[in-house]
């Protein structure tokens, strides 16, 4: 099985996960249509209550087979590697019958506890998915440990394509028989495609364990062999932290659920106007997931090669991968961020998403904190420091549930009271994590000297995007102001912005060679040349 470097494994992954998010951003505005704002919403409160028990699921362990098994590749324990992920595997599929019972079972009370009766029938309907993700989670970080991305980013495009399909279809066929049952139209689609996905991933280890792939390779000499027990240890030790950390940030996400439906209603609003302000939040959410998700990719190449560099105590390695990381992170996250935040109407307008763009005007910035505080989890992670992740963690959503709890209910602020929350959320962990990272490597990381020169570059663009979308816009008008002339305006824009960011890159000395290896060659194509040549 063929492993990849840190760069061109997280340009694999990041372009599976752009291409996913990218389906499922198109699919929203579809799943709207046929659901409504109302059924926007309930499908919404349903998958926040999913998508806790997924993590509390698939959080920990996956993150631990693929540390695990990077760190023992790195000293040459290649059968131990192995014997890892079947342990693992096995682990996460017992865990996965025992949670996708209890969600059956905890359906009505869950959907209770959250204000959210109504969503009963799609917490029920999404229970098979848990299973079915906790086998792809096992295959997928076995491959990603190996530093093979390659079926990660397949199966996460099939599943999302099925889901797609499946959701719409089920979700127009049920609606017939009212709300409540035609909500639980997407959940279907949520378990079909990830089952489709770990079918894949099965079929494509078994293709490839009948070629020698993972059981030709010997043992360096020398190397001592780990017990099922010790190995067994090793994962709980890795997994519990991270279930900790993301459970807790999940379960921050339902008290949240709770809270801003509560709150807004403390303010003043109807039930029915709290679930339509919450259904804006969810799509504000969602198109946030997109570069979101390219953080997590760089997050999952990245850990394997700290956690090697950690093994092998190549100090200089993990130094370079670490500021690696972060100005990888602060390049994707900033220009995103701007570009969310000039673009926020006419994205919402083209997506067709409907009323809540205003909640992106003033929460793209949020983007940038949360991106930051993923790849310093990551960081955590990968030299050890698995329980500082998980307290600094807890204590960012302890404040982020407070400072919600606040302002939601101030008629003035509302639901953008969930970005002030979020915002000092994510904050306080930040100034933490970075503190424990530069203790630990003996120097010092500054923040803001990394970002200097791509917010520079960012904030340039989004000056000419903005004057570009206008001059389009004003052109689109003149030309009918259609939808197609509309959307064209806003795709232009976005296409002008990636030039604009690059050029404002080259213009400050914030880009390197190296950092284009993150790009697939096909894509360089489309860079100029004379730009190319000024990229030392």
């Amino acid at each position: 099985m063929k492993e990849q470097s840190t760069s061109k494994g997280f340009a694999i992954l990041s372009a599976g996960t752009v291409l996913v998010k990218i389906i499922s951003l198109l699919y929203i505005p579809m799943l709207r249509a046929v659901l409504g704002d109302e059924g926007y919403g309930i499908f919404g409160a349903a998958y926040q209550v999913y998508v806790f028990v997924y993590v509390i699921t698939n959080s920990g362990i996956p993150v631990a087979i693929s540390k695990l098994v990077s760190e023992l590749n790195a000293v040459g324990n290649y059968r131990d590697a192995l014997k890892s992920f079947r342990l693992s595997r096995m682990m996460l599929m017992a865990l996965g019958i025992l949670m996708s019972l209890l969600l059956v079972v905890m359906a009505g009370p869950l959907s209770k506890a959250v204000h959210f009766e109504k969503a009963y029938l799609s917490v029920m309907a999404l229970a098979p998915a848990i299973l079915f993700t906790s086998v792809a989670s096992a295959y997928r970080g076995y491959f990603q440990g190996s530093k093979n991305m390659i079926p990660t980013a397949v199966s996460q495009v099939s599943e999302q394509v099925a889901n797609t399909v499946f959701a719409l279809i089920f979700s127009a066929y049920l609606m017939r028989y009212g709300l409540e049952v035609g909500c639980t139209g997407a959940p279907i689609g949520t378990s079909i495609g990830a089952l489709i996905s770990a079918g894949f991933l099965v079929y494509y280890f078994e293709k490839n364990r009948k070629k020698g792939a993972f059981t030709g390779r010997k043992n360096e000499p020398g190397v001592r062999r780990i017990s099922n027990g010790q190995l067994v240890r090793k994962i709980i030790y890795y997994s519990l932290p991270i279930t900790i950390c993301v459970g807790m940030t999940y379960a921050g996400n339902l008290v949240d659920l709770y809270n801003t439906k509560v709150r807004l209603m403390a303010g003043g609003i109807d039930e029915t106007q709290a679930t339509i302000l919450y259904g804006y939040l969810t799509k504000y959410q969602q198109l946030m997931n997109v570069p979101i998700a390219i953080i997590s990719s760089l997050a999952a190449a990245i850990l394997p090669a700290l956690s090697a560099a950690a093994a092998v105590r190549d100090k200089a390695q993990l130094r370079d991968k670490i500021n690696y990381s972060l100005r990888v992170c602060l390049l994707i996250a900033l220009p995103c961020a701007v570009g969310l935040g000039v673009l926020g109407d006419p994205v919402y307008e083209m997506l067709k998403f409907g009323k809540g763009s205003f909640i992106m005007a003033y929460g793209s910035a949020v983007l940038i904190l949360l991106s930051v505080m993923q790849i310093q989890s990551t960081i955590l992670q990968g030299i050890g420091k698995l329980y500082v992740a998980t307290v600094f963690s807890v204590m960012g959503i302890i404040v982020k549930i407070g400072v919600n709890y606040f302002t939601i209910s101030i008629p003035e602020i509302n639901i953008l009271g969930a970005v002030i929350g979020s915002t000092l959320g994510y904050t306080v962990p930040i100034l933490l994590n970075q503190r424990i990272i530069n203790r630990t490597l003996k120097g010092r990381i500054r923040l803001f000297s990394v970002a200097a020169k791509p917010a520079a570059a960012a904030l340039l663009m989004g000056a000419l995007v903005f004057v570009t979308h206008g001059l389009l816009g004003m052109a689109a008008a003149a030309a009918g102001g259609n939808y197609v002339f509309e959307s064209l305006a806003v795709v232009v824009s976005v296409i002008a912005g990636a030039y604009y960011y690059l050029a404002g890159l080259v213009l400050t000395k914030g880009v390197t060679s190296r950092d284009l290896n993150m790009i697939p060659a096909r894509f360089k194509r489309f860079i100029p040349k004379y730009l190319l040549g000024k990229i030392a």
